[in-house]
């Protein structure tokens, strides 16, 4: 099931390529993709502590000198969530995708991007093998370069196209460096995930500590680049405001999340050591996150991109419960994750249906349409609440879980860790400020007679924004339904106990 899972997003877009109906394909596959998520969430083991679950392998290379490759999947606690996050912003990505006929351009080359965009992810979650979790994301940017270039909106999409294919080509580059440094290092003669942690945790194999802080270094420069981690964020807001919206809800919402699996699933465990003498370092550049880059989002006067600068500061808090290593920390930011996923897709498609509706995202041209579109000023009320981390969404149930474990050990003293945490709270009051002045400016106040009044949004339209917003309030009521899959697997990953 886990197979079909990972290549039905892959089947439907070659589909789409030799004559399938484009939208009607794209719809079907996600639909069924996120169904089965769910049933795997049902069959899951609760009572496994730690490992891969569902795991299929079919060998591929065997070759003396080369290390064994094989084409395997597998989800633990972790991998689980993430699929889940993937494949329900999937969905509503393409189900808030214009029509076929609405598409200036091949709606063939649209639908199978959007499905070529969301497989990759799903493929880099799902493999267990370090090989293909690489492969899979590098299938998912090609896509998105496209889609900014060919698809995206204003006179600098092509140069935004340019410079997100640098950037991020760079940060894959080293990030390969950084993963063939580490499977060196531990003499690795397999790609399989599990076993490259054994060995990077076998006195006999583990890595030297001096060589770890390199090495650990270097994976953090590249993941770091793909979570747009300060200073090397300026690639994003840009790439997400001249997106088409379905791209900006799957890139911000879960490609972005690859990076931050990746020091989870990799670089923790196999460089522990390098992760401490490096944590200052990533405390900083995380503050940088938060509070430098929540500063400029409160200085847009575009709703794409102020939301684009807003899902650049709150990975801030992803690295903190990264950077807090115990079970508390980094149980809040798996669930971060999935919540900002879903928050940051639900904000981009409303935005998306501003600019279609309204033919504009600019704050000083729009204002008082809540008296026209009063369930759209609902919706995007909550979705506002729930990025600001209001109780009640998931948002706030991850960064509470994420504070706390930032600050597990204070009792001891204040370290350098809790001086940081006390800083980034601020960072609540940021998320705030810009979230209510973004209502204020476009839904309060008189409305501009040059604005044109749309009808309001029809069911068909809100559908999959409520999709979006039951997920964050289920989850944010009710956090142990994604929990009780994350405890465990973080217990097994780092080998710590609950507390």
């Amino acid at each position: 099931m886990l197979e079909i899972i990972v290549f039905l997003p892959l089947i439907a877009a070659l589909a789409i390529a030799l004559g399938a109906p484009a939208r009607f394909t794209a719809l079907s596959a996600s639909a069924f993709a996120l169904v089965l998520s769910l049933v795997l969430a049902i069959q899951f083991d609760l009572t496994k502590e730690g490992g891969f679950q569902f795991e299929s392998a079919r060998p591929l290379l065997d070759i003396g000198g080369f290390p064994d490759l094989s084409l395997s999947f597998g989800i633990d606690g972790i991998s689980l969530v993430l699929l889940l996050l993937a494949t329900i912003v999937m969905l509503s990505a393409v189900w808030v995708a214009p029509g076929e006929k609405q598409i200036k351009g091949s709606s063939k080359l649209y639908y199978l991007s959007l499905l070529l965009i969301g497989g990759g992810a799903i493929g880099a979650f799902c493999s267990t093998d370090l090989f293909f979790l690489y492969a899979f994301h590098e299938l998912a940017l090609i896509p998105t370069f496209l889609m900014i270039g060919i698809f995206g909106h204003g006179e600098n999409r092509v140069k935004t196209a340019w410079t997100i294919t640098i950037y991020l080509g760079v940060g894959s580059l080293i990030l390969l460096v950084g993963l063939i440094m580490a499977l060196v290092g531990v003499g690795a003669d397999t790609f399989n995930i599990e076993e490259i942690i054994a060995l990077a945790k076998s006195p006999e194999t583990a890595i030297a500590a001096g060589e770890q802080k390199w090495i650990f270094g270097i994976l953090l420069v590249g993941f770091g680049i793909l979570v747009s981690l300060f200073p090397f964020h300026s690639w994003a807001a840009p790439a997400y405001s001249d997106a088409p919206e379905p791209v900006a809800m799957l890139h911000a919402g879960v490609l972005k999340k690859f990076g931050l699996y990746g020091l989870i699933r990799i670089a923790m465990p196999m460089l522990p050591a390098g992760m401490e003498a490096l944590t200052n370092v990533l405390l900083v550049l995380l503050l940088g996150n938060i509070i430098y880059l929540g500063l400029v989002t409160i200085a847009q006067k575009k709703l794409d991109r102020m939301l684009g600068y807003s899902s650049v500061m709150h990975m801030g808090y992803v690295f903190l419960g990264i950077a807090a290593a115990n079970h508390l920390g980094v149980s809040g930011a798996v669930l971060l994750m999935f919540a900002h996923g879903i928050s940051i897709a639900l904000l981009f498609a409303l935005c998306g249906w501003v600019r279609e509706n309204y033919g504009t995202v600019d704050f000083e041209k729009l204002g008082g349409i809540a008296s026209h579109v009063p369930k759209l000023g609902l919706l995007f009320g909550f979705a506002a609440f729930a990025s600001a981390g209001l109780p009640g969404f998931a948002n706030f149930a991850a960064e509470v879980a994420i504070f706390f474990g930032a600050f597990k050990g204070a009792e001891d003293g204040i370290g350098w860790i809790q001086w940081a945490t006390i800083i980034a709270l601020w960072g609540v009051v940021i998320s705030a400020v810009y979230m209510l002045r973004a209502y204020r400016s476009i839904f309060l106040g008189e409305c501009s007679k040059t604005l044109s009044a749309p009808a309001d949004m029809t069911w068909a339209a809100r559908l999959p924004i409520l999709l979006l917003l039951v997920a964050l309030l289920v989850v944010g009521f009710v956090p142990e339904i994604l929990n009780q899959f994350i405890r465990p697997a973080v217990e097994g990953l780092f080998l710590v106990k609950a507390g």
